[in-house]
């Protein structure tokens, strides 16, 4: 029996931490990559692949743990996969081999990160808010990951700067214990209350069957192209045009800082407004931010307005994109379906993070790699116009009485 403490407020409130060290700690990563690049005497390629096969198999393992989690309870895969991150954690700061470093980079942190982040931990506050209330909580649910960027990555830049990148990666593997006790108020009676006629396999099928799940998964592929090849690259690219490292971490805090407001806007707007719309307009304006700051003179005045403006824009998609699957699929086989979805997006942060690093080492800059991205921005505009969010059938019939989709 679900115990009274877990109210739809403690699991906002305790989701939304967990997920706010869970991805804090993980935008730390690029911080590293210029220390241990030097370090070791590796090119900037080794631990750039390590970072994006992190990124893949974040995706790769999504679908499957999100579908443990359906099935089994979310607490107890977002415990275990804390603890998988510690582990990941510890052994990045004794790796010495760039074979010992992708395996604990990707692997184990790659798959602690798929059971502690945005398509897990979002399923779980889904189910628990109030139909009417879903899309709030799931925008604060996603500033929460936001809120971690901005408190945990300046906090990793001080840790670097008085200890050093190893003793910096043995205390965020510490922080990231924090999340075990917080899986506690996760914990669900009925996991999936509703909508037990249908099968993992059928929802599969008519997921496959929808054209706009095919959309907005193909949209996202362009989320994390962006958002994790700039999360990644952007403290070295500062870097190399002659500003100070710290400027680096304090773009990266900048964009969790305003994406909080991103995440919460999106959230607000998308229960009164046509989130595939959003979606359109969201990918349209990073590519123009993306443009706009590349082609000016790069300085510490274009830094912070540049990743103002694109802390807006940075995780504001995932609120609108994981409401559209719980609007028109339901909230049953949430934590699957936005897991798949996810995946694509982990596969564009993989090529995204990788590409940016191995061009850069062939061709000494950043050049290619970001007006791709740019560019991508509006064909993920393009993408998500002709998207049919309208709640099937089955999941209208299901949804309680007063309540509709927009």
């Amino acid at each position: 029996m679900q115990q009274s403490w877990r109210t739809p407020l403690v699991v906002l409130i305790c989701g939304t931490l967990v997920m706010m060290l869970a991805f804090g700690i993980r935008q730390t990563y690029g911080l590293f990559l210029t220390p241990i690049s030097d370090t070791l005497g590796w090119p900037r390629g080794i631990f750039s692949f390590a970072i994006a096969l992190q990124s893949l198999i974040w995706g790769l393992a999504q679908p499957i743990l999100g579908g443990l989690a359906d099935r089994y309870g979310s607490a107890k895969v977002v415990a275990l996969s804390a603890l998988a991150y510690m582990v990941g954690l510890y052994l990045m700061s004794v790796s010495t081999d760039p074979w010992s470093m992708t395996f604990s980079t990707a692997f184990l942190t790659g798959v602690a990160m798929s059971g502690t982040s945005f398509s897990l931990v979002l399923a779980v506050i889904g189910r628990a808010a109030p139909a009417e209330k879903r899309g709030l909580y799931l925008g604060i649910g996603s500033a929460g990951g936001s809120s971690g960027q901005f408190l945990v990555v300046p906090f990793g830049q001080i840790l670097l700067s008085s200890y050093g990148w190893v003793e910096t990666l043995v205390l965020l593997a510490l922080l990231a214990g924090l999340i075990v006790p917080l899986s506690a108020a996760l914990v669900e009676n009925q996991p999936a209350a509703v909508q037990r006629d249908q099968t993992l396999w059928q929802a599969l099928g008519e997921a496959r069957h929808h054209t706009g799940y095919l959309l907005l998964t193909a949209g996202f592929f362009v989320c994390g192209f962006q958002t994790l090849f700039i999360a990644a690259h952007l403290p070295a690219l500062l870097v190399d045009n002659g500003l100070s490292p710290a400027l680096g971490a304090t773009a990266i805090s900048l964009l969790g800082l305003f994406n909080v407001a991103g995440c919460l806007g999106a959230g607000v707007l998308g229960n009164r407004y046509s989130k595939k719309n959003l979606l359109s307009l969201i990918y349209f304006l990073r590519a123009v931010v993306m443009s706009g700051f590349y082609l000016l003179p790069m300085s510490n005045v274009t830094v912070v307005v540049f990743s103002s403006l694109m802390g807006l824009l940075f995780l504001s998609t995932i609120p609108l994109t994981s409401g559209i699957v719980a609007q028109v699929f339901g909230t049953r086989y949430m934590a699957m379906l936005y897991g798949i979805v996810f995946l694509d997006h982990q596969i564009g942060s993989f090529i995204g993070i990788w590409l940016g690093g191995v061009l850069f080492d062939y061709t000494g800059s950043y050049d290619i790699i970001w007006w791709t991205g740019a560019g991508l921005g509006v064909v993920a505009a393009i993408l998500h116009w002709p998207i049919d969010e309208r709640a099937l059938p089955r999941t209208a019939a299901a949804a309680p009485a007063g309540v509709s989709s927009p």
